[in-house]
């Protein structure tokens, strides 16, 4: 049976301070969470219903090992998550400062294992075959990955729904000009683009929400959605409709992976055939669920949640 959902890319440990507004220097306790934008994804699909996997790799260590018990844990196949000698598994810090402070440090040297996902050890079928295929940015910044991404989405060839988050990190970049081709490339295959506006200005060097979505939907794409942080997301189709949704009101405790929730109920609407305004209202609800809670892969919210947080108006 096809997958609903494969994700590829980003994977790693996050440890977040279990104290709030306090400098990392000052922090005593943290909490381990399996984290990564490409599988928090999956892991938010999955906790709405949807069979998936996610495409990745590991260092070939304890936390490697902490990744898969994770991933399964939440009902996510692991089968193409496999380790890299040599490489450890990545670590991610943050600051916790609400509402709007949420420092992030990576540790990813000397290069990030999902960095190492090689075109020749892709399943090209069950990529094909899936409901919906997921592609991050960061995925386009090195070699082999780059080269495997682009060969899947070629592969793929915009069969089912195939999402191309911008995902713009500049800490893997030299600078916006070196990504802007291969983000050209890949949206040339991608009938799906999700990005807030730094994102979308990498992508297509505009930066106004409605141009910016315009921009994206000349480069190939069917959908164009713009996260515009409080002024809500703009969605534009190719169709000519569009929907531009507030965001929910929150008190939010930890901004981090309120973006990866909202694409993993994009995902879940659109598979079940939702309308623009209901897909962005219940994404938006998902994302603010998220943000009003510390971690980011466990805190992904329910079908109730969400649908309770839409009805409310608020996230309670």
């Amino acid at each position: 049976m096809a997958y609903d959902l494969i994700t590829m890319g980003r994977i790693g440990v996050d440890l977040y301070p279990l104290q709030t507004g306090v400098p990392l220097p000052q922090v005593t306790s943290f909490g381990k969470f399996l984290g990564g934008s490409a599988s928090n994804v999956a892991v938010a699909a999955a906790r709405l219903g949807r069979r998936t996997a996610v495409i990745t790799r590991t260092g070939d260590d304890p936390f490697g090992t902490y990744l898969h018990e994770a991933l399964r844990g939440f009902s996510v196949d692991d089968r193409w998550v496999t380790p890299v000698p040599g490489l450890p598994t990545p670590v991610t810090f943050c600051e916790v400062f609400p509402p709007d402070d949420f420092p992030l440090y990576f540790y990813r040297l000397p290069k990030a294992p999902d960095l190492e996902i090689d075109a020749h050890e892709l399943d090209l079928d069950a990529i094909r075959d899936a409901r919906v295929f997921w592609v991050t940015g960061t995925g386009l910044s090195e070699e082999p990955s780059r080269t495997a991404t682009l060969a899947a989405l070629a592969h793929r060839a915009k069969a089912g729904t195939t999402v191309f988050d911008l995902d713009w990190r500049p800490m893997f970049w030299t600078d916006p000009e070196a990504a802007r081709p291969f983000y050209t490339e890949a949206l040339r295959h991608t009938t799906v683009a999700v990005g807030n506006l730094d994102e979308v200005e990498v992508a297509t060097g505009v930066r106004e929400p409605h141009a910016a979505a315009r921009a994206l939907l000349d480069a190939g794409v069917e959908l164009a959605v713009v996260k515009q942080g409080p002024k809500g997301v703009l969605a534009v189709n190719s169709a000519g409709e569009s929907a531009e949704v507030p965001p929910l009101p929150v008190n939010v405790l930890n901004g981090l992976g309120a973006g990866d929730a909202f694409g993993g109920s994009l995902v879940h609407g659109l598979l079940a055939g939702w309308d623009l305004e209901k897909t962005m209202r219940h994404a938006n609800a998902a994302g603010a669920i998220v943000a009003s809670r510390l971690e980011c892969s466990s805190a992904m919210p329910t079908p109730d949640e969400i649908e309770a947080a839409v009805t409310a108006g608020a996230v309670q």
